[in-house]
């Protein structure tokens, strides 16, 4: 795996390639993207966009959280049927 470093932070191969995928879904090219970064630099100013992404991932992450425990939630009941069924498990086979 190739990775490349800026600073503190690590950049995978993967995370490129995925992030490449993401601009070529919205067919964007570098003009756009560099573009897209002016302005929203020019709207929020400097000190302003690491308090949004700050934000932007915890809602991310309560978002994930969410799912996780709605999961959770869905895998429970099929976890207790498997429990109470005879013989759905190797150590207690039918006799």
């Amino acid at each position: 795996m190739t990775t490349f470093a800026f600073g503190k932070n690590k950049i995978t191969n993967e995370y490129m390639m995925t992030l490449n995928g993401i601009l070529a879904f919205f067919n964007l090219g570098t003009g756009e993207v560099i573009l897209i970064v002016a302005v929203i630099l020019l709207l929020f100013g400097g000190r302003k966009i690491p308090e949004l992404m700050r934000g932007l991932g915890k809602g991310v992450k309560s978002f994930k959280q969410g799912m996780n425990e709605v999961e959770d939630e869905l895998k429970k009941p099929l976890e207790d049927l498997d429990k109470d069924k005879p013989g759905s498990r190797p150590d207690n086979p039918i006799r």
